[in-house]
């Protein structure tokens, strides 16, 4: 029996740093059972001739085909699962009204397991086909439809972390869609936590219960404490969304007096297992207790377009030491893409350092140093994603998981414009994350495992 599973041949890219992109040109990959990357090796490697004799013509070796190339599986830190079936509508109403609107609605019909099942199905097989090979869900208050969910990612090969929604509040959720009472909503999330935690015995690639009130304005403080207890009770991760908004910041201060971020600590609601959506509204002293902790920010630039208010300030809060990763907040976010979110983090930066207001003199329109590059934003949608979860994804390098997009750039009907055989390798890489389109997504890989394939 070969010492390795599976081995691969070809040019990946890879984060070195937040900054940096490392290309591995015509490296072999070599994949235990568990489906890991045990080694990597580069051609001028000793082993590296040996390997190939060995693998080489076998089943079990891939080697990539001219014009194809490995990208790590994408991390999306931020998707409302059920709100895939209201993707692309309803997203010019202000947050509030879209919630109450159109939003919880379609939520609250996920009672219904069959409409659940159709929905998640296509999700999840609509996350894989764009190259998301790891998922941070909300899923709704229903503890079944939940469950259900995770089951679909187990059993489509996708890792997914899956929170049942938390929001008992009679205040601020309506009736037709909230949690019994807080007891009910703690007792569900137990339960949750403990299926979820069943089912992953039997999930190669690991599927995660998430502690997840949907965020402090839908919640008591009787169910964001007993979360925190919770969280704690079983080292669950934990999202909620956090100073997305004018009015979301704004209701937070006025019921505690103090800042989202500081609020949800209080409720033992942050650390190094914890993503909290959005946060475009923390200032220096949230920024800092967000790296003193190690909660993580998942940035949707996207949806942050249509309801946040602002521009998250990344190198700001990159340079303060906050781990960020991107989310498409699905369905806030009109796009599953996290190609096309960041390329919209790289948008919205450039927007944020150089001013959008025309009638402002240029020196006064924007805010230095904010930019970030493609690289960065590439960073975010892979390592800066498996960071900010603390699991070993979202690079090609050794002791991490075989998670990967193979890209074809010569796909007829989506060829990127490469014309230059020996065109330079970054420049290469800049064209496949501006212009990939699904299409080009010609396999994805998850733990191993094979998990989509785009048929010619």
């Amino acid at each position: 029996m070969s010492k390795y599973t599976q081995i691969f041949r070809g040019t990946a890219f890879s984060s070195k740093s937040s900054k940096e992109v490392q290309i591995l040109k015509d490296y072999l990959f070599c994949i235990n059972a568990d489906g890991m990357i045990e080694k990597t090796v580069a051609p001028e490697h000793t082993d590296y001739e040996a390997l190939l004799n060995t693998y080489q013509g076998k089943e079990n070796f891939h080697q990539l085909a001219d014009g194809q190339y490995f990208l790590p599986g994408f991390v999306d830190l931020h998707v409302h699962a059920p709100q895939w079936a209201q993707s692309g509508t309803a997203l010019d109403i202000p947050l509030n009204d879209w919630l109450n609107t159109y939003t919880f609605p379609i939520e609250s019909k996920f009672s219904d397991l069959d409409f659940a099942k159709e929905v998640y199905e296509d999700l999840v097989s609509t996350l894989l086909a764009n190259g998301t090979t790891t998922s941070l869900y909300f899923a709704t208050v229903h503890k079944e439809a939940s469950l259900l969910l995770a089951e679909i990612c187990a059993k489509k090969g996708q890792r997914g972390l899956v929170g049942k929604v938390v929001m008992d509040d009679p205040e601020q959720t309506p009736e037709f869609y909230r949690d019994a009472d807080t007891q009910t909503a703690l007792a569900d999330t137990e339960e949750f936590i403990l299926a979820v935690k069943e089912l992953a015995k039997s999930t190669k690639q690991g599927v995660y219960p998430v502690v997840t009130p949907r965020f402090i304005p839908s919640c008591t403080d009787g169910a964001l404490k007993g979360l925190g207890a919770l969280a704690a009770k079983y080292d669950t991760h934990i999202q909620s969304h956090c100073s997305e908004s004018d009015w979301a910041h704004g209701h937070v201060q006025e019921r505690f007096n103090k800042n989202d971020a500081f609020a949800l600590h209080d409720f033992g609601l942050l650390g190094d297992k914890a993503v909290m959506a959005h946060c475009n509204f923390l200032n220096d002293e949230d920024a800092e207790l967000f790296a003193e902790t190690g909660t993580a920010i998942g940035h949707c630039p996207i949806s942050n377009a249509y309801f946040a208010n602002s521009v998250l300030p990344v190198a700001h809060l990159h340079a303060k030491g906050v781990d960020i990763g991107l989310g498409t907040d699905v369905s806030g976010g009109f796009s599953p893409s996290l190609f096309d979110n960041a390329r919209q983090a790289v948008m919205s930066s450039r927007m944020l350092e150089d001013g959008v207001d025309p009638v402002l003199p240029a020196e006064k329109r924007g805010k230095p140093n904010s930019r970030i590059t493609i690289n960065e934003a590439f960073y975010l949608a892979t390592a800066g994603g498996g960071e900010s979860l603390s699991l070993p994804i979202g690079r090609l390098l050794e002791n991490y998981t075989w998670d990967v997009q193979i890209i074809d750039t010569k796909i007829a009907s989506a060829k990127l414009p490469i014309f230059d055989v020996n065109e330079d390798l970054n420049d290469i890489f800049q064209k496949i994350m501006y212009l990939v389109r699904p299409e080009n997504i010609r396999e994805v890989w998850v733990q191993g495992n094979k998990v989509h394939n785009r048929a010619e």
